[in-house]
């Protein structure tokens, strides 16, 4: 595209206005996509994907991003009735994650908008979307997805409002709520209508979740093991059972068995059906094998998207993730096994990569939610079927997980090799678990040792980023991380090798306060710990409570779900502020104040560590 004088052209781009769609000779839309994100035609974006693969099947498909959901929602009629149905999103992040901080205070920026600009979609903006087209369109179905819908697939723990909401679909009036990567679902959902399927039957999607009227509506489906949760009413007046219900979720999203869930909720039920088992290399290919753009809708013309300039020549390699970290709801919505992208694809988007105006030379990342994953799988995938753990890696290494590098080494050498690259950074989170973890035979076999040499030595641009998260033992058992002793390890190793290879770089280590379990002291003793390694944080965050994590549950219930025991979180401004603050030490505004702290809670000890070394 470097020369491409077509650049501009608004009929490469799927249409988002009534205009553009006429000039394609459309009488009407088959689809009409609602998004809280700018249109960017790149697969980083999931309505562009959505779109594309709509597009792909041969349907009439308009994109309203960013409507205005405050005047006479002219933008949600502006294509007119789809023939099909609306798909709705709040855009790649959870809307109030996009919006507020930790604390609940409003951001003033939104990465997702054209220049930064805040305020262009609402709170819960997949939810107020569904019901402005449910109030204005009230016969026409309506399927809700992305991160949002899909983490509110159930009763959840909603921390902006502070109360147990229930399940989207209860309360949005959504016909059908694609959870998950919605790639397959949405095409088996196509494949149906196109045949003559009425949209109300289409109730054994795998992925997709709805309400129904009474039990008895609930059809029984050979294969499928039915779970009946507590209703929310009962969750609503008893945490115990709303933890129970997330023991059991959790463990359905991430065993391969097919179990639909199913949820009372006022008079009617919500059904969840099971994840799709069986996501091939040829199911993710498709998606990101399409004719995108990789740029911007020609309506942002000369104004930043600024996630977009983040990740505009980066590839991603894989979905899903097995680490199963209490924080992270990668699981619940990508799944815990790994799906992975040929090497024909990748190094197809590579080349498209290179061929964008602005490439100099350097892809910023090839990823995924861990750098690290790659085609990695069990050894006895029989085993893993069966298997109700939530995380491969914690509290152990699993003794069953063929985590093989050299597909990834062998992938980074073919992506270095094609034409225009000069060089190929690893800007994803790297597990150094996986790396560290084991018997030293496995780790031989699997290549671990070259794959830490190829990466510091190859692979980052002076500053590597992981994610030891804490220091402390207790808090690490409930965030399922490995020891910080591994950690420390590894950043040995780290520099081992750029001190042998001649180069100057830091390990950059990400740190969470205010995490359950995580105490005053906890926190001064990282600061303690952190400031001994030479290390002035900078990759810091206050925990978030997010729908559909454990962690969410033990800071809602006060409890581990698992164990029953009692876990302490941080809750009021004071305790969380004061948690914070130790991540800033070495800063003139802090030290009186984390003196005074140290002192309250005996530790005067660390006074001397910080301050006086």
């Amino acid at each position: 595209m470097k020369n491409n004088n077509d650049r501009y052209n608004q009929e490469r781009w799927l249409p988002v206005t009534k205009k553009e769609a006429e000039r394609r000779g459309w009488s009407e839309p088959d689809v009409v996509l609602i998004s809280g994100d700018a249109y960017v035609d790149h697969p980083s974006f999931g309505s562009a994907v959505i779109g594309r693969l709509i597009e792909n099947c041969g349907l009439k498909i308009g994109v309203v991003p960013q409507p205005d959901w405050r005047g006479d929602f002219r933008d949600f009629k502006k294509f007119g009735v789809p023939r099909l149905f609306f798909a709705v999103t709040s855009g790649c992040m959870d809307s109030m994650i996009n919006h507020y901080t930790a604390g609940k205070r409003l951001r003033s920026d939104d990465a997702y908008s054209p220049e930064g600009k805040a305020g262009l979609r609402p709170d819960y903006a997949a939810y107020l979307y569904t019901k402005i087209l449910k109030d204005l369109y009230p016969d026409v179905p309506v399927i809700a997805g992305g991160v949002e819908a899909s983490l509110r697939r159930l009763s959840h723990y909603d921390y902006w409002s502070d109360s147990l909401k229930p399940a989207f679909p209860a309360e949005s009036g959504a016909n059908l709520v694609v959870y998950g990567m919605g790639e397959k679902p949405l095409l088996e959902i196509i494949k149906l209508l196109l045949k003559g399927v009425p949209f109300s039957t289409l109730k054994t999607v795998e992925n997709t979740a709805f309400i129904e009227d009474s039990i008895e509506a609930v059809k029984k489906r050979n294969g499928w093991r039915d779970i009946n949760l507590h209703s929310h009413e009962e969750c609503l007046v008893d945490k115990k059972k709303f933890s129970e219900n997330f023991v059991i979720s959790e463990r359905a999203s991430v065993s391969e068995e097919p179990v639909r869930l199913i949820q009372k909720t006022g008079e009617r039920f919500v059904v969840v059906n099971p994840m799709f088992s069986s996501l091939t290399e040829s199911d993710i290919d498709r998606g990101f094998d399409l004719p995108y753009t990789r740029l911007p809708h020609p309506k942002y013309k000369d104004r930043v998207i600024p996630a977009y300039e983040m990740i505009r020549h980066s590839v991603t390699a894989h979905r899903g993730c097995f680490g199963g970290c209490s924080f992270c709801a990668i699981t619940a919505h990508q799944g815990k096994s790994i799906v992975s992208r040929s090497e024909d694809s990748i190094l197809h988007e590579v080349k498209a990569v290179t061929d964008m105006p602005d490439f100099k030379g350097y892809v910023s990342d090839i990823g995924g939610p861990s750098a690290n994953m790659y085609r990695m799988h069990g050894e006895d995938e029989s085993l893993c079927r069966k298997c109700l753990r939530s995380s491969c890696l914690y509290p152990s290494l699993c003794g069953n997980l063929a985590f093989d590098h050299a597909p990834l080494i062998e992938l980074y050498k073919k992506c270095e090799k094609v034409l225009g690259v000069k060089k190929v950074f690893i800007s994803s989170g790297v597990r150094y678990d996986l790396l560290l973890s084991g018997d030293e035979a496995k780790r031989k076999k699997y290549l671990c040792g070259e794959y830490i040499e190829k990466l510091v030595t190859e692979h980052i641009s002076g500053r590597l980023k992981v994610a030891p998260e804490h220091s402390s033992a207790r808090v690490l058992k409930l965030m399922r991380k490995p020891p910080f002793g591994l950690f420390l390890k590894f950043k040995k190793i780290f520099e081992s090798i750029s001190e042998r290879a001649g180069l100057r770089q830091q390990i950059i280590p990400y740190f969470i306060s205010s995490h359950p379990g995580s105490q005053l002291e906890d926190m001064a003793e990282l600061a303690a710990e952190t400031a001994g390694e030479g290390f002035r944080l900078e990759q810091v965050q206050d925990f978030t409570p997010t729908p559909m994590t454990l962690s969410s549950v033990i800071y809602y219930c006060g409890f581990d779900p698992y164990t029953g025991e009692k876990v302490y979180s941080a809750k009021s401004k004071k305790e969380r502020d004061d948690q914070r603050g130790f991540f800033f030490w070495y800063k003139d505004e802090y030290m009186d104040r984390i003196k005074s702290l140290l002192r309250k809670i005996g530790r005067e000890d660390l006074i001397k560590k910080l301050f006086y070394r």
